[in-house]
């Protein structure tokens, strides 16, 4: 399943895909794939992802 809502929040933080991935130390690759539901992170990417987007696990990764 798609994860919209990483895409949203990292759009609404002005970063592009690259910049969020330098952040959290994972490929853009990486990046673009947990938006396709390709890829299921770590908790501890999920939590890096959060802390960066200031938003909270559930916002990004629960429904």
């Amino acid at each position: 399943m798609k994860n919209l809502k990483l895409k949203a929040a990292r759009a609404g933080k002005d970063l592009s895909q690259q910049a969020l991935a330098e952040r959290v130390g994972v490929s853009r690759q990486t990046i673009s794939a947990i938006e396709k539901g390709d890829y299921n992170p770590t908790i501890k990417l999920c939590i890096s992802i959060c802390k960066e987007l200031d938003v909270t696990l559930n916002d990004l990764f629960w429904k």
